[in-house]
């Protein structure tokens, strides 16, 4: 049993996120080359430290806990478009940038509210067409 790998097919993946949700999408394993969701990370964030200091770096730990969750969802990325609010997206494309398996990945950034599963979609897709 061997598996075909077509080269010329760029493994891309949008992802929408803010600090505490993010919904990956990506092309479905169907191959028909269509963007689906590829699944939503939550980040609870840290709750209930007394001190500040604390508080930080378990909110650092969980950041990069949800990062890695978000990353662990796109194999093999050759382009990514993250988009969203706040300062998240430039966080994510620094954690990508750091990591050995993302650092070729060619990475662009927008801001954008929330949006539903069907518009990321829609949007992602445009976007790579």
């Amino acid at each position: 049993f061997t598996k075909t790998i077509i080269m010329s097919d760029k493994k891309q993946f949008g992802v929408w996120m803010d600090g505490h949700h993010a919904t990956v999408v990506g092309k479905g394993t169907s191959g028909d080359g269509d963007f689906v969701v590829l699944g939503h990370v939550t980040n609870p964030g840290a709750e209930g430290n007394s001190s500040e200091n604390a508080k930080n770096n378990h909110e650092q730990g969980l950041t990069q806990k949800f990062f890695k969750e978000i990353a662990a969802l796109m194999q093999n990325v050759d382009e990514i478009h993250i988009t969203g609010t706040g300062d998240s997206q430039e966080q994510f494309m620094k954690f990508l940038a750091g990591t050995p398996q993302y650092k070729n990945a060619v990475a662009d950034e927008s801001t954008s509210n929330k949006m539903s599963d069907e518009k990321l979609i829609e949007m992602i897709g445009a976007k790579f067409n």
